[in-house]
């Protein structure tokens, strides 16, 4: 089996907000003054068991309000990118939910002069280069939506998509057309959280009425063969995030998930981490799982590595670049195998 700790890998799928570790949500908001349920780590991480989407959500939003200061936005964000290096992550491209920190009055230069802060330091520490996909979340109206669309205004060199995310159930894609419609016409790449606890109906909205370039989780196309079919022939990028769904019940077991079946059909699917602390690993933990329990050959690992690199918002050229890293290194990890 292939080490993957080494190998070269972009991360398409992580929340900035899902990646306070319970010691730095501790240390947060005892800094800042904000009361929070918990009183120790040990608390946190207890609290880390779900049975569905929303209760994940409950602790998640809680967890954020600790948040206040442009140095905590950069503590955070360093933080995780930090951790993104050790696993040998080259790009990464971070969901971030401003509504989630507007509606407490966070001023958005406060949260994104402390996110650039991070992401210039993390070029220049770990040689990562990072963007944002700037989140709405969907449990909200369209007018807000579009509302936060425009607060990205003068921010739009560190923002590579809009994605959405929050509750699929009773939030289908089709809620959203005008400001995806927006977005595009703005010339912004687009994503959105479909197919995770929503059906294969709401990746097939996403796709046909959104128009979005890329689907984030999207698992549960596995569900529609025609559906897996179409996103095989349209080349659309799906980012997985295997330990979340086990975590999140959206299956059972890592045995049962179908991101090996949904590769071996030709799909184009990553493997990311989505918001580690919560669900027990970053992206190599999920690798190694999907290893483990999936029975991935060393080619269709490999795949899922180049798989994470080829669906970048990033121009051509840069993405064969990173490529040619990692043959790279398979190369030479293959030859020390020997």
């Amino acid at each position: 089996m292939i080490d993957v700790s080494t190998l070269p890998k972009a991360e398409l799928h992580m929340h900035i907000e899902g990646s306070l570790e319970p010691e730095m949500m501790i240390a947060l908001a005892r800094r800042n003054g904000v009361k929070i349920r918990f009183d120790t780590p040990e608390e946190v991480a207890a609290a880390c068991e779900f049975d569905n989407l929303q209760t994940f959500l409950d602790l998640y939003y809680a967890g954020l309000t600790v948040m206040r200061t442009e140095e905590d936005y950069f503590e955070v964000t360093h933080a995780y990118l930090k951790k993104a290096h050790e696993d040998a992550v080259r790009r990464v491209e971070l969901y971030f939910s401003p509504q989630a920190h507007v509606r407490r009055e966070i001023p958005v230069p406060t949260m994104m002069a402390g996110i650039a802060a991070a992401f210039d330091a993390g070029k220049r520490d770990f040689g990562i280069d990072s963007a944002l996909v700037w989140g709405l979340q969907r449990q909200y109206s369209e007018e807000e939506a579009l509302q936060t669309l425009d607060l990205a205004r003068g921010y739009e060199d560190r923002i590579v998509a809009l994605g959405m995310g929050g509750p699929e159930v009773g939030n289908p894609p089709s809620k959203f057309r005008r400001v995806y419609a927006e977005a595009k016409a703005r010339g912004w790449k687009t994503s959105i959280h479909a197919g995770e606890e929503g059906p294969p109906a709401y990746i097939r909205e996403a796709l046909e009425l959104l128009d979005v370039d890329r689907i984030d989780h999207g698992v549960r196309a596995w569900e529609d063969p025609a559906l897996v079919a179409e996103l095989a022939a349209r080349g659309t990028c799906l980012t997985v995030c295997p330990l979340s769904n086990v975590r999140l019940r959206v299956y059972d077991r890592m045995e049962d998930h179908p991101v090996a079946a949904l590769l071996r059909a030709g799909v184009r699917v990553t493997v990311n981490s989505d918001d580690p602390p919560y669900f027990g690993g970053y992206v190599n933990e999920n690798y190694r799982a999907c290893q483990e329990a999936l029975s991935l050959t060393d080619a269709e690992t490999v795949q899922l590595l180049r798989n994470s690199f080829t669906g970048c918002f990033l121009p051509e050229a840069q993405i064969s670049a990173y490529l040619s890293e990692l043959d790279g290194a398979v190369a030479a990890a293959r030859a020390g195998a020997r």
